[in-house]
């Protein structure tokens, strides 16, 4: 089936709803015009043909031919002033006197009412229809009759008056072709108006449209109008343009991800394979192929600790990232992480302040954690200044456990503050000594905390930065 545009379906729409909205309309215009000119025709036409009744009733009543000729005079009359069809029947409706339009009356035998119009007339008293008697004409026309009773109420003759008033139905005709002229204007009008109007609506739809084609051929600068005096449209304007910002900055946060471990693969990967070609055509003496394997074997475990990020990454953003939650003592916990930075402490100088709680017992997956805590002391000593102040914290507060962990130095930038839990994102231009790592530290972090119902802030003012999380205690 073939596919439409949505201007289209909207100006269509519009198109059969006008449409139908008119011919509704006219219709009811002409059923109101006709019933209304029937009505008139009918009420004239009963006056003259109870009038009729009355002086059949008075002939009724005598055998006098002078009367008689003065009835037909009367009905000959009636009939030529007022353009009228009088038919004069016997109760069994076969027709006994007729007069024309033209003045005419004269006696007709062998002409029968129809029994079904005789039968109305008799039980009803009165007979009123648009259509032919089939007595005499076929035309259509206005047709009333009556019925005229003896002094004891049997029926002694029906009376029909017929029209075919040309006038009545050129009014109905001419206000019928009027009103159609008008509704053919009017119907113009409204399609022209309703072709602007879905112009109008559609056209923020259009530029949605034309922006993702942009975004489909990599340009993420294209942002569409947020003021379509729609609050729908506006709202889904303002959506688009905030995914179209959010793809911006994850391509470039991605091109900088791959730029970034592109070149920390590369820098221990490059260190191993030299240092192996070194050993195997002799290069580096024998009796120092162990100081090389030494570092052979921490550029290895780089690029694996660079894997696991990742791997950890994918699986928090696919929400694959299981907890085996249970209770261990965080204190000790910290304080191991911390032993294992020592040399990188004492090689610093640094002044170290814990303030860890006995037997802080927490709930929560031990291994998933001491990578997150180890992530920050690991930042927090790779950024400290030389002789600097690292600060660990570690208390109750109601049912969760506090922890901080802050450090002198450069500190963090206003600009980049708000960003350093975002997936791929470093702040290389206040932190100039992060030269390396892929950006995902702080991202897993904050995942793994949040998993664990926790929260994670940071602040860094007056030459310090901290971290602070909290994590559920164990109930025991």
């Amino acid at each position: 089936m073939k596919k439409r545009s949505f201007f289209f379906k909207e100006y269509l729409t519009h198109f059969i709803l006008i449409v139908v909205a008119f011919a509704l309309a006219g219709s009811v215009f002409y059923h109101q015009m006709a019933s209304y000119a029937l009505r008139a025709k009918q009420t004239e036409l009963k006056t003259t043909v109870q009038s009729l009744a009355e002086q059949s009733k008075v002939m009724q009543g005598t055998d006098s031919d002078v009367i008689r000729e003065l009835y037909m005079l009367s009905i000959a009359r009636i009939a030529k002033e007022d353009e009228l069809t009088v038919l004069v029947t016997n109760e069994s409706g076969e027709v006994q006197m007729a007069a024309h339009p033209n003045g005419s009356t004269y006696s007709v035998s062998g002409y029968r009412v129809p029994a079904e119009v005789v039968s109305e007339l008799t039980r009803s008293g009165s007979y009123a229809a648009v259509g032919s008697v089939g007595v005499l004409t076929e035309a259509t026309s206005y047709t009333v009759g009556s019925c005229v009773r003896d002094s004891d109420g049997n029926v002694a003759a029906l009376i029909f008056v017929s029209c075919e008033d040309p006038a009545t139905a050129g009014v109905v005709r001419h206000s019928t072709q009027t009103l159609v002229l008008i509704l053919l204007v009017t119907l113009a009008a409204m399609l022209i108006i309703s072709f602007i109007l879905s112009q109008h609506i559609t056209r923020p739809i259009k530029n949605i449209a034309a922006a993702a084609k942009e975004f489909a051929s990599g340009n993420f600068d294209v942002r569409v109008p947020e003021d379509n005096h729609c609050y729908e449209i506006d709202e889904l304007a303002v959506s688009f343009n905030n995914m179209a910002s959010d793809l911006d900055q994850l391509e470039e946060l991605t091109r900088g991800f791959i730029s970034n471990v592109s070149h920390e693969f590369k820098t221990p990967m490059t260190t191993i394979g030299g240092f192996v070609d070194g050993m195997i055509d002799g290069t580096i003496p024998e009796e120092q192929r162990d100081k090389y394997l030494r570092i052979i074997a921490e550029e290895t475990r780089r690029l694996s600790r660079m894997v696991n990020r990742m791997l950890d990454a994918a699986k928090i953003q696919s929400g694959e990232l299981l907890l085996s939650p249970a209770p261990f003592d965080f204190s000790a916990m910290t304080s191991q992480i911390i032993l294992s930075f020592e040399q990188k402490i004492e090689k610093k100088k640094l002044e170290v302040e814990c303030e860890l709680d006995d037997r802080l017992i927490v709930m929560g997956d031990r291994d998933h954690l001491y990578r997150a805590v180890y992530n920050l002391v690991d930042n927090a000593v790779k950024f400290i200044d030389e002789g600097g102040r690292l600060t660990l914290r570690a208390h109750p507060e109601g049912d969760f456990c506090a922890f901080s962990i802050s450090n002198t130095g450069a500190g963090i930038s206003a600009e980049d503050l708000p960003h350093v839990f975002d997936r791929f994102y470093k702040a290389d231009r206040s932190r100039s000594m992060d030269k390396t790592g892929a950006g995902l530290g702080l991202y897993i972090v904050k995942n793994i905390i949040n998993l664990h119902g926790g929260e994670i802030s940071v602040r860094s003012d007056g030459g310090e930065t901290e971290f602070e999380f909290t994590l559920p205690l164990a109930k025991i």
